[in-house]
């Protein structure tokens, strides 16, 4: 092997820019200034190219790591160097979090192998303090759900991801005998992203007496010992497709179970009256305690007529206290937040607004399990009763 030789910064700068100017070949260099090898005329032009320029000042058998140049690199370009490295930085915040040993493996290789053709590998694993060598190690593992997260990821999809940990830990202990801690169930869902839409909450108002038109018999006692003992009911705005149209409907208190809606243009009597008359087909309505709002249709003639007619007693809620009539409001809100993303407001049809309606009526009274049914459906609750 033979021996290294030096060459001075300017003899390499020199030899690049007669080599770019075209007027002498390599071995007319090589003659000229004692270069011994062709390929290091070559190394040269290719640093010039590369804008490696710093790399001539190398002494002999130093290198250079990748991308970086000797101590004395001009402040400019160190400050290129910092804010290129903490714009990484900024990338990877809320893709890993916490510290070393909070790292989620799985995560973490998928997020290099999504950042990687833009940053170096190295630079990726400092940042998080995970070793290179270690990075490899995880990538060439192959994860996969466990078995009690595949019984969560089966539950949160069979729902459509509408019910919250608490709700999966339950049906874990009814449906698979297992006992698992909330956080566990809540750490699980939060891995793979499978929490449940949160309902936005109401500002809370406190709610002035007002003259009452028909006595709260309701009186905020939101359970019954029996089916049709006790209704509430109301009307809600559904703002989502290319009009503007409202939903009527009747709850059973006893299993929430949802026994009539309609859907119309208007908000008038003749929407409360159509979802009345569906509800009341085919039961035993004497004695039950229908609730609602101070709404105009509520207050009309014609509807407290038809339910004195059906030996249905009226109850109302105090002027502007929704608290009083809870239940049926939070229905209402849960439809909205479950079913309609605010995102889709004015891209659907009025028709696939209904059909959306009508899938989800189906899915609160046979699908969707209640903590105080014990898990159960409201249909499946009022069968067992009986």
């Amino acid at each position: 092997m033979g021996k290294k030789v030096f060459y001075p910064e300017e003899v390499k700068k020199e030899v690049v820019r007669l080599k770019l100017e075209g007027h002498y070949s390599n071995q007319e260099l090589m003659d000229m200034y004692g270069i011994k090898n062709r390929s290091q005329i070559k190394t040269w032009v290719k640093w010039f190219k590369n804008d490696e320029s710093h790399r001539f000042a190398q002494p002999l058998g130093k290198q250079y790591s990748y991308g970086k140049g000797p101590d004395e690199d001009s402040e400019l370009a160190q400050l290129r160097k910092k804010v290129a490295y903490y714009e990484m930085r900024e990338e990877l915040v809320g893709k890993v979090q916490g510290n070393r040993k909070e790292v989620v493996p799985e995560v973490f290789v998928q997020i290099v192998e999504m950042l990687k053709h833009k940053y170096t590998v190295m630079t990726l694993c400092e940042c998080v303090g995970v070793a290179k060598a270690t990075y490899y190690r995880w990538r060439r593992k192959s994860w996969g759900p466990s078995e009690l997260e595949e019984k969560i990821i089966n539950l949160c999809v069979a729902l459509k991801f509408r019910i919250g940990h608490r709700m999966v830990r339950g049906l874990l202990r009814k449906e698979h005998n297992l006992e698992v801690n909330r956080n566990t169930v809540q750490r699980i869902m939060q891995k793979f992203n499978i929490q449940c839409r949160v309902k936005k909450k109401r500002q809370n108002y406190l709610a002035g007496e007002s003259k009452i038109v028909v006595p709260n018999i309701l009186n905020r006692e939101f359970t019954a010992t029996k089916p049709n003992e006790k209704w509430v009911t109301d009307i809600t705005y559904l703002p989502y497709g290319e009009k503007m149209i409202y939903l009527s409907t009747i709850m059973d208190l006893y299993n929430n179970e949802i026994l009539a809606y309609t859907i119309g243009d208007k908000q008038d009597k003749a929407l409360v009256l159509d979802t009345l008359k569906r509800a009341c087909e085919g039961r035993n309505v004497s004695g039950c305690v229908l609730h609602s709002d101070q709404g105009s249709q509520y207050t009309s003639y014609d509807f407290q007529e038809d339910c004195k007619k059906r030996g249905i007693i009226t109850s109302m809620s105090r002027r502007g206290n929704c608290f009083d009539n809870a239940v049926i409001e939070s229905f209402h809100s849960s439809l909205k937040s479950e079913e309609f993303n605010p995102l889709d407001r004015g891209k659907l049809t009025t028709h696939t607004v209904r059909k959306k309606i009508e899938s989800y009526m189906y899915y609160y009274n046979y699908c969707r399990p209640f903590t105080k049914l014990n898990c159960q459906t409201p249909i499946e609750f009022r069968v067992m009763a009986a």
